[in-house]
């Protein structure tokens, strides 16, 4: 099916946005030492970071966060939690990861972990400054303005004792495909090219986080783009676009190789977190993870409202029941399902 159009449509619309992951997880687990959690990356990790750039970018209005703890919206594009707030709360570190640029963040929050991600962010530093959020290299500006506060506040041995032992959650890639895809038709940029490229930038930041003290790093594949409701209705699919879910398995194959070679050579621990399978799954057989719907989103008509478009609309009945919240980002039981199918890998590869 040819796809190129419809997705010059999603890349006007959509730009900013991204897919996620989640689980529902009832047992808290325990930690010998409980470590920070430090988050990178996009929408699907950014729980209100964006509220303070001047982008359109944003999800700090209802009906986003109806589901999150006081029914408040905060920036994050989902009814609730997002999947580092569930996978925070199940390690017993916070009940939610704060957004470093929020102005009420407290010292013990900080202790805990904060978020960089900025929504619409992505490997490509080029895909952050056309939507005016926040590119890798300035997350990692704040990784190390984050540094220094708390060498100021805990001493230079315990900061650095800290930063070694947190959990650094790196969370894009979509942004950048989609735009790819796009484009695709208008420039002369390889798409086999680009994903290197992007691989590359994702070496680099990784490398980055090192040097400041990340010891332990789990990424986020990029889920299958191409069962995202507002695709499915722009591309006039009844099914997911198989060309769009290739594009981003051959991504997180690259992506995973990628993370055997940063463990030999800088000596860490990695783990990638496959939300691809468990979304594509839970695409296929709703029913299977206790959904009933997961071909729109509950905001709205659920075909193509995201963001600004979702602000002030009727949603359905029971975003439990949902695999997407908007036509872009999924539901905090989605999240919940995600992260019970990922939290078992993380332990055996950076928390053991």
């Amino acid at each position: 099916m040819e796809v190129a159009s419809a997705m010059l449509l999603v890349f006007f619309i959509a730009l900013h946005l991204h897919t996620g992951q989640a689980s529902p997880a009832s047992l808290k687990v325990g930690l010998k030492e409980k470590p920070s959690m430090l988050v990178f990356g996009d929408s699907t990790v950014d729980p209100g970071n964006n509220n303070k750039l001047r982008t359109s970018a944003k999800a700090n209005f209802a009906p986003y966060g109806m589901n999150f703890y006081g029914g408040q919206p905060t920036g994050r594009f989902c009814d609730g939690r997002l999947a580092t707030d569930i996978l925070a709360d199940k390690l017993g570190i916070a009940k939610s990861i704060p957004a470093y640029l929020d102005k009420n963040l407290t010292l013990e929050e900080a202790r805990s972990g904060v978020s960089f991600a900025s929504a619409s962010s992505g490997y490509d530093e080029s895909t952050a400054t056309t939507s005016k959020v926040l590119p890798f290299s300035k997350q990692i500006e704040y990784l190390r303005h984050y540094k220094l506060h708390l060498r100021k506040m805990v001493g230079p041995l315990e900061a650095e004792k800290m930063l070694n032992t947190a959990i650094f959650i790196v969370s894009a890639g979509s942004n950048d495909l989609m735009k790819i895809a796009i484009s695709k038709q208008s420039t002369n940029v390889s798409i086999p090219n680009y994903k290197s490229y992007l691989i590359t930038s994702m070496v680099k930041y990784i490398k980055d986080m090192h040097i400041l003290g990340g010891r332990r790093f789990a990424l986020v594949g990029v889920p299958p783009v191409g069962c995202l409701p507002i695709v499915r209705t722009l591309s006039g699919a009844d099914k997911c676009v198989d060309a769009l879910n290739d594009l981003a398995d051959s991504f997180n194959s690259q992506l995973i190789a990628q993370l055997g070679v940063l463990k030999k050579s800088l000596g860490v621990k990695t783990a990638y977190l496959d939300v691809f399978t468990v979304m594509s799954e839970a695409a296929k057989y709703p029913e299977k993870f206790g959904l009933i719907e997961s071909s729109k989103g509950c905001c709205g008509t659920g075909m193509i409202e995201v963001g600004e478009s979702c602000k002030g609309q009727s949603t359905c009945k029971d975003p439990s029941k949902y695999m997407f919240w908007d036509a872009v980002h999924p539901t905090e039981k989605m999240y919940q399902i995600i992260i019970n199918n990922v939290t078992m890998g993380l332990f055996r590869d950076i928390l053991n």
